[in-house]
């Protein structure tokens, strides 16, 4: 696999160095875009074992699964152990979705519906076939972050989890980069709103391209800095 728009070369051990500096940014920002306001000391303070107070119970739970979530895909990562398969998705969804998703940990079992769009995800029966399809799609992309970020999408819009599947997503598009040697791509609470303009719109059209490009721009600048430095 290849980075074809930044020419960034794979090194594992520096973006896992640089994702495991960057937990708390991502669980902050992933919890924020879920309504949850954490502010970025609260979150060091949670992931370090530690309650915070003025936050409800639950909205403390999850802001700890995803650093959980987070801690199980740098050690699949490091042992050369992640792949994008139903498997490892549903074993990230045990620890991400926990006491939050009506069932965690497997597929969803019912029918859902997205706020905001008249698109209605697939139904149960065809989910097992739509993310093997996603998987093989994969072969097709020459580029790294084109097959991430159609990961990401394709669980978006696909919905195999009652709940949790955006941050899902991010999971598994996360995890196919690192595991390749590639940074992983956070999204900014800050563009909250540029986010879910761009999601709604690919929720009806299935164009990956706005969403695409949206999702590049929010590569950190650090990051691709560091990358070009250790060339």
């Amino acid at each position: 696999m290849q980075d074809t728009y930044w020419q960034m070369s794979p090194k594992r051990a520096t973006v896992l160095m640089l994702a495991k500096r960057q937990l708390s940014e991502f669980v902050c920002d992933a919890v924020n875009l879920e309504g949850i306001n954490m502010t970025l000391p609260e979150v060091q303070t949670l992931l370090d074992g530690i309650t915070v107070g003025g936050h409800k119970l639950s909205d403390q739970q999850i802001t700890v699964n995803q650093g959980n979530a987070w801690r199980l895909l740098f050690e699949w990562v490091e042992r050369g152990e992640f792949s994008v398969s139903a498997e490892k998705a549903c074993a990230l969804h045990a620890v991400a979705g926990k006491e939050e998703a009506l069932e965690w940990g497997c597929f969803r079992s019912g029918g859902v519906m997205i706020a905001g769009t008249d698109y209605l995800p697939p139904p149960v029966a065809e989910l097992p076939a739509r993310f093997a399809a996603m998987v093989a799609d994969l072969a097709q992309i020459d580029d790294i972050y084109d097959q991430a970020i159609h990961i990401f999408l394709t669980m978006a819009r696909c919905q195999f989890f009652y709940d949790v599947n955006k941050r899902m997503g991010r999971f598994m598009m996360n995890g196919h980069l690192l595991q390749h040697g590639y940074p992983a791509i956070n999204l900014p609470a800050k563009r909250q709103l540029e986010f879910n303009t761009l999601m709604l719109a690919f929720y009806d059209s299935g164009d990956e391209t706005a969403m695409n490009v949206f999702l590049r721009s929010c590569m950190d600048e650090r990051v691709l800095r560091i990358m070009r430095e250790t060339r």
